[in-house]
């Protein structure tokens, strides 16, 4: 067995891996009763697949240039992504979409926006 047969191999079993957690996410996201949790699934296991799926697509390439391209992608999601993950929640917390009652812990508790109540427009 030569080194691009296991690399091959490997790219395989990465690509297997990161369907599955995308898999995991998709089905997390259907299945999750809350806004946060939902979020958790979405984020999570989908960026895990992704890098499983770039690592699997550099073993199967392995072209210098292409493989510098794909650690970009995945740099730049693992920045953006928990940053967009806190935007959204934070947008969703001050417009009253979240159940307050069921966090353990509440940091925005001491925010002065208020936001709209469950009744008002």
């Amino acid at each position: 067995m030569t080194w691009t047969d296991v690399a091959d191999v490997l790219a395989g079993v990465c690509f297997l891996l990161g369907a599955l957690l995308g898999l995991i996410a998709a089905v997390g996201i259907v299945r999750l009763p809350d806004l946060l949790s939902r979020m958790h699934a979405a984020t999570k296991p989908q960026v895990l697949g992704l890098l499983f799926v770039l690592v699997g697509l550099g073993l199967r390439l392995r072209d210098p240039g292409t493989i510098g391209l794909l650690v970009l992608i995945g740099l730049f999601q693992m920045l953006t992504t928990p940053v967009a993950n806190h935007m959204v929640a934070r947008a969703s917390f001050r417009a009253g979409q979240l159940r307050v009652e069921g966090l353990v812990v509440n940091d925005l508790e001491d925010d002065d926006y208020q936001g709209p109540s469950r009744g008002e427009p």
